[in-house]
């Protein structure tokens, strides 16, 4: 008589499981393609202003913090501006 160990119990169950996650990822393949454009964000002002603004973006979940170019000197008088390159979906 076969007794099945815990381990071959646990190898059957992780292929039926990995079938079902196989499948569930298949994305319709007439989909058209969505259309997307860049669009760049400048940012002026203070340094903390500049850097709240980045945050705050970040925390709505728009763009990475390290997606933003480092601060860059305007030539103004604690002024600072910062840019962000992003491809958007249009339409």
């Amino acid at each position: 008589m076969f007794i099945p160990t815990i381990q071959d119990a646990a190898a059957s169950t992780d292929s039926v499981a990995f079938e079902a996650s196989a499948q569930a990822t298949v994305l319709p393949t007439d989909a058209p393609p969505v259309p997307r454009e860049q669009v760049r964000h400048m940012l002026f002002g203070t340094p903390a202003a500049v850097q709240t603004t980045i945050r705050r973006l970040h925390m709505l979940g728009y763009a990475e913090v390290n997606d933003w170019s480092r601060l860059l000197s305007t030539g103004r008088t604690d002024e600072v501006m910062a840019i962000l390159t992003k491809r958007v979906e249009v339409g």
